[in-house]
């Protein structure tokens, strides 16, 4: 119908997510998947009224200032937003909105597949055998690190990083964490805070990052901080690539400081990194974290449900700005 909102999805969303929005806006969608420049953009953004991108779709300053008046709300198929400039889009009167919540569980699934995979050398194990190569067998063949009852420490103790500390509870692990305040009791569950990353770092066996992108967190695992994890530790990123100084990393694996990592996060995407490729101890994912059925609908029905409150009026749930 005329009077229906014009909805623009960028990217190939689930079934279930696409019916939803075709039923309740005059919808725009993207059925071959492909990726649009900023100026494309910028020439939909005076189609419509309304954006739901991903990740994969960048709002810096330059975008936003050409983009169209017409566009009164950005709802991100995402929880993070590091690919909005919030204050260019709330000074153009933009409204911006994020999925938390609904993919707290999967994200932290990821993190443990890479930590164990990291700490067990599965990378390893997987190409030996796919390469027919795997021809002996002995007690020092293929030894790992094992998790029980090792020391982990969380950075950004949010939903993925708490509902990670409760998968690796069944591990008997020892949980320290670092969050940007100290959480009440009954969510900290046990675990045991510091104030800072440098006092969390010399405890941790393994580390996993769960912390958002932001100008003051970008390269927040640095060659400075990597050298205070004890020898042999294992570090994990299911968060954005943007922590991660790689070329630090690439060293401590070298030299052995950094024993593995698991990583599904890069700071170049998609593509990852060429140098960390080349690594036996790095076992490595294409960001596919929140990658589950039920949680692409989820996420998807969250952008939609804050499309909806906006559009009849209301406050989206999930306002950023």
């Amino acid at each position: 119908m005329a009077d229906k909102p014009v909805l623009w999805i960028t990217r190939k969303l689930s079934d279930a997510t696409e019916a939803r929005a075709a039923r309740d806006y005059d919808v725009r969608l993207n059925p071959q998947d492909r990726l649009f420049t900023a100026d494309e953009i910028v020439a939909m953004s005076g189609e419509v009224d309304a954006i739901l991108p991903c990740h994969s779709e960048h709002f810096n300053a330059d975008v936003v200032a050409s983009m169209s008046p017409r566009v009164k709300i950005v709802a991100n198929h995402s929880v993070g937003v590091d690919h909005c400039d919030l204050n260019a889009l709330k000074a153009k009167g933009v409204v911006v909105t994020n999925t938390p919540d609904v993919l707290s569980d999967a994200t932290a699934e990821i993190a443990l597949l890479l930590m164990l995979a990291a700490a067990r050398r599965a990378g390893e194990g997987d190409r030996l055998v796919r390469a027919g190569v795997w021809n002996s067998w002995s007690p020092s063949f293929m030894v790992g690190t094992q998790m029980t009852g090792k020391r982990l420490g969380i950075v950004g103790m949010g939903r993925v990083g708490r509902a990670f500390a409760r998968i690796v509870q069944g591990f008997g692990m020892e949980i320290h964490y670092y969050n940007r305040s100290r959480l009440s009791p009954e969510l900290e569950n046990g675990a045991i805070y510091h104030a800072s990353v440098e006092d969390l770092l010399p405890h941790c066996q393994f580390v996993s990052l769960h912390c958002p992108a932001t100008p003051e967190t970008v390269d927040l695992i640095n060659e400075a901080r990597l050298a205070l994890l004890p020898d042999g530790a294992i570090l994990v990123n299911t968060a954005r690539g943007a922590l991660v100084d790689e070329t630090a990393l690439i060293a401590a694996l070298k030299s052995g400081k950094v024993a593995a990592a698991g990583l599904d996060v890069f700071k170049v995407e998609p593509g990852g990194n060429p140098e960390l490729a080349k690594l036996d101890n790095v076992f490595m994912l294409p960001h596919i974290g929140s990658a589950t059925r039920e949680t692409r609908d989820a996420m998807g029905f969250r952008a939609l449900d804050n499309l909806d409150a906006f559009f009849a009026g209301g406050e989206p749930r999930d306002r950023l700005v």
